[in-house]
């Protein structure tokens, strides 16, 4: 017998661990030693991703045959990451079901295949008292029964998922009492009345709604929250109620409904912002903790009014502003509109650090720059990512260069 062999079953199972699930099988060949090792395994990941037809019909077999068998009284964590249509809603209810029978305690399913036949998950999951993380993604189809409690649940993602009807999202998340992180990503063509988000102790939401998703309104309630992400697409107006969270520390917000007032009102006490919005908010709003501000350029269009100036009068105690351009928005190739400030905003006494990303040197761009760096009295770094399809590089260095500066101690950086 060879060394790591002699070894206690323990320690050999944590080696197991370090591997993928499907090397960690096929260690059973090895010797009698080892050939049921692996079923003590408490994480189970197993993958068709990329396999040939006589790979996944291996893998529905081989998990039919062994999973019933495994012996691990809890699992950790169980992932399925399956993209054949040949993998039949019996199959995955089934092995979902062992899985809770062992006291699962995170499952996560992805499953990309065909959009006319999701998948339905077994009615034993909604009351699964393990459980503490649920992520779904693809071709899923909740049909969450009237008998769902989750006690222990901390973590829910649901990716692209479908809903037996409007109800069933809503049952689901009223019956997680301790939700901490939750994300929802609604399906492309879908359609929902109200998207409700009442959760006492939730810490973090994800949102993102796509642009031909049919929804009424948005109302969230959540008071202990710390990170906040909204990504709403729909043009089309919608109400949209958030109570304030007085607790939030960073926020993304990424939306194209015109009135955000609400919205705004609900974040003012962020650290951290980063937002996209065609439409500007009301005066009176004030974010006396933003310390650090990331604005997309593709706000300041010359069909709406300035975001970013309004944002800079507001927010007092800013220490470092970002420039940049958000995913999905490279289409906007550089900002079309700046209306230089009447005043001098409070905020150019204490920004510390200014970063732009894929600066275009458009003469638009060009007196953003300028006068951020003729008025923040104590900024140290200024650093310049050159997006080089319109104006040279050395010419924009040394356009730049030439302006003046509010701070002696300012370092000029190129890139």
């Amino acid at each position: 017998m060879d060394i790591i062999s002699g070894l206690f079953d323990e320690l050999l199972i944590k080696i197991l661990l370090l591997v993928p699930t499907k090397v960690a099988v096929s260690t059973s060949i090895l010797s009698k030693r080892w050939e049921y090792l692996w079923m003590w395994l408490p994480k189970l990941e197993y993958s068709n991703r990329d396999s040939s037809s006589a790979q996944w019909k291996r893998l529905r077999y081989f998990l039919d045959k062994n999973l019933p068998l495994h012996r691990a009284p809890v699992i950790e964590s169980f992932r399925l990451d399956l993209t054949c249509a040949k993998f039949k809603t019996e199959n995955v209810k089934f092995w979902v079901v062992l899985a809770v029978s062992r006291c699962v305690r995170e499952l996560e399913i992805m499953y990309s295949s065909n959009p006319s036949k999701p998948k339905i998950l077994p009615s034993n999951l909604y009351t699964c008292k393990s459980l503490l993380t649920l992520k779904l993604d693809g071709e899923i189809l909740l049909d969450v029964p009237r008998m769902v409690f989750l006690p222990s649940l901390k973590t829910l993602q649901l990716r692209s998922v479908s809903y037996l009807n409007e109800e069933s999202l809503q049952r689901l998340l009223s019956n997680c009492p301790v939700l901490e992180d939750l994300l929802v990503d609604l399906p492309e063509n879908g359609t929902m009345g109200k998207l409700t988000v009442v959760f006492p102790s939730l810490q973090s939401l994800s949102l993102f709604i796509p642009y031909d998703y049919s929804i009424d309104g948005i109302v969230i309630q959540t008071p202990s929250l710390k990170y906040f992400k909204l990504k709403d697409h729909k043009c089309e107006s919608h109400y949209c109620l958030i109570e304030n969270m007085p607790n939030l520390i960073e926020a993304y917000v990424d939306v194209e409904f015109p009135n955000i007032n609400s919205l705004i009102g609900s974040i003012t006490s962020v650290k951290r912002l980063e937002i996209c919005s065609v439409h500007v908010y009301d005066e009176g709003f004030v974010f006396n903790q933003l310390e650090h501000l990331e604005v997309c350029r593709s706000c300041n269009k010359k069909c709406s009014p300035n975001l970013l100036v309004r944002l800079l009068k507001d927010s007092p105690n800013l220490q470092v502003l970002d420039l940049f351009v958000m995913k999905y928005h490279q289409h906007i190739d550089y900002m079309e509109y700046w209306n230089q400030p009447s005043t001098v905003p409070e905020c150019m006494s204490s920004l510390q650090t200014f970063n732009w990303i894929e600066y275009s040197g458009e003469p638009e761009e060009r007196d953003v720059a300028v006068y951020i760096l003729e008025n923040a009295l104590h900024l140290k770094t200024a650093t310049i990512e050159h997006f080089e399809r319109y104006v040279p590089k050395l010419e924009v260095i040394k356009e730049l260069a030439r302006s003046s500066r509010a701070s002696s101690k300012c370092k000029l950086m190129f890139h």
